[in-house]
């Protein structure tokens, strides 16, 4: 278990990879010719301006990214590096390539935003991001990230618990699930339109409630103390972090509170291959991929950096959630 209370010598948010050192990397990499063709995401590959970006979105978005406490639970791990996190990202939206969000979500409009809330909920309708977010907690998280295609990354969040903003919402005694909606909107977001992605969009995902209000389950807004750059899920992303990454729904526009269990993307493109739950377990492989085992980022093809994998990726504080479940059953 690699989970640990802050430590003193653990980094302040103000102390994570200044941009200066993210520019050495990258003037190193560029220079490192060959060496750069075996990383997993050449920082060379980077087509958006990440501090451009941040300082494109509004001042208080930036000004609670900024602000931001020290959350629990921290990691001695290593981070992995911010052009990796920005640079190695599935979002189907923006193309099937890892590459291609960070190459074509430059154009994201993410403000204003707006995102509607509907359901069995006290607090419904359509809120401006400002308004929805306004007066709730914002912690900085490191969480580690696993992709059921077996790769895995060390990431310093930023967000805001999920539980409180559930509770703003006031999700009623009949809400048992909510579901996520992500924009899906061809004219910002080329692969929607794609006949190669293969999903029907828009992008879907869900959680039940107690595991949505689980003190792990993270709104987030931002990374490496900036806000979400477009390829991450900006301006607003869920993270749940004993779960595998295509369970943590970008870009989000509508949050829905339900009775009934909603229908979920990749549930309903591969029922087989993709289960609601999504909790990471190494014991039940994916047909394409064993689970036991992950690569972590940055690494290359003479250091592919595996490692062991762990169930709910090492988060077993959520353990009760699933007393009494069959986990090869419910996947």
């Amino acid at each position: 278990m690699l989970i640990r209370k802050r430590h003193r010598n653990d980094p302040k948010s103000s102390e994570i990879t200044p941009e200066s050192v993210y520019l050495k990397r990258r003037e190193l990499m560029i220079l490192g010719g060959l060496a750069g063709l075996f990383a997993a995401t050449p920082a060379w590959a980077r087509t958006v301006d990440p501090a451009a970006e941040d300082g494109s979105r509004p001042a208080w978005l930036r000004q609670q990214v900024s602000g931001a406490k020290a959350g629990e639970p921290r990691t001695d791990e290593k981070l992995t590096p911010f052009d990796d996190v920005t640079h190695y990202n599935n979002f189907y939206e923006f193309g099937t390539g890892k590459d291609d969000p960070a190459a074509h979500a430059g154009g994201l409009k993410t403000h204003p935003w707006q995102v509607t809330v509907a359901g069995a909920a006290e607090r419904t309708g359509t809120f401006d991001l400002e308004d929805l977010l306004k007066g709730l907690p914002v912690e900085e998280r490191i969480y580690r990230l696993r992709c059921v295609e077996a790769w895995s990354m060390v990431i310093p969040w930023v967000g805001i618990p999920m539980a409180s903003l559930l509770k703003k919402l006031q999700p009623t005694s009949k809400a048992r699930y909510v579901a996520f909606t992500t924009l899906a909107d061809p004219k910002q977001m080329p692969g929607v339109d794609s006949p190669f992605t293969g999903i029907d969009f828009p992008y879907r995902e869900g959680l039940r409630l107690d595991e949505a209000m689980h003190p792990l389950t993270l709104m987030a807004i931002g990374l490496y103390g900036r806000t979400l750059p477009n390829q991450n899920g900006a301006p607003m992303r869920l993270v749940v972090p004993w779960k595998y990454g295509f369970k943590s729904i970008k870009s989000i526009v509508r949050i829905e509170f339900t009775e009934k269990r909603p229908e979920t993307t990749w549930n309903l493109l591969a029922p087989r291959e993709y289960g609601f739950y999504a909790n990471v377990n190494p014991e039940v492989d994916h047909p394409r991929w064993s689970q036991s085992r992950e690569r972590r980022l940055p690494n290359s093809l003479f250091n592919p950096n595996w490692q062991p994998t762990e169930l709910f990726n090492g988060y077993d504080q959520v353990a009760g959630l699933y007393k009494g479940m069959d986990l090869r059953k419910n996947y």
